[in-house]
């Protein structure tokens, strides 16, 4: 047997993922706990076992963390659905949103809309990090909608896109009205009155 049969695997991507998932889940901790504001990134790496400059190595400062983390959590609560039917796609997409909004989560995204208000940095994180990559999965439900037949072609995307996302959005951030199954169901039903063909 060779010195390198023997000798213990080299430090490389395996342990730096492990590190980047422990910060994650640290980061999803300390939000439903403490909430955005009051966390540190210094209790970010307590917690994680990472240090401070590994941190840094791949987010700029505790609000990339934090829109890093909560997209971890999003993306699996609100899977990309393809049932076959654009109403089918956007109902179970819509109903995980709406359990997404309605437990602890749906508060710290309030919290990164709130804190995107007064912070450039903030907005352009949580537009870039983590609302364009979900714009782009309803984009492509209703991309395939259109191919089906299921939608109207001359309708403009974004507005469609809005008109399913709002209400759940904006119950979110009043708190007035369910984020619930039944909500859901009767928002898409209501939009794809007006959208499909």
């Amino acid at each position: 047997m060779s010195v390198e049969d023997t000798a213990p695997p080299k430090p490389g991507r395996p342990r730096s993922e492990q590190s980047r998932s422990a910060v994650l889940r640290a980061t999803s901790e300390l939000l439903h706990e403490i909430g955005l504001r009051t966390m540190t990134t210094e209790q970010i790496a307590a917690r994680s076992g990472s240090s401070k400059a590994t941190i840094y190595k791949w987010w700029p400062n505790k609000y990339a963390v934090a829109v890093d983390a909560f997209f971890s959590e999003m993306q699996t609560d609100s899977p990309d659905p393809d049932t076959g039917s654009a109403r089918g796609d956007f109902t179970l997409w819509l109903r995980g949103l709406c359990h997404f909004y309605s437990g602890p989560s749906g508060r710290v995204f309030a919290q990164l809309i709130g804190e995107a208000q007064f912070d450039p940095d903030v907005a352009d994180i949580l537009r870039d990090g983590l609302i364009r990559s979900r714009r782009a999965a309803l984009e492509a439900v209703w991309d395939r909608g259109v191919a089906r037949g299921d939608l109207r072609a001359d309708v403009d995307r974004d507005i469609a896109i809005d008109l399913i996302i709002g209400p759940a959005l904006y119950r979110l951030m009043t708190s007035r009205g369910a984020l619930d199954d039944t909500a859901a169901d009767a928002i898409v039903d209501a939009a794809i009155r007006g959208l499909s063909r």
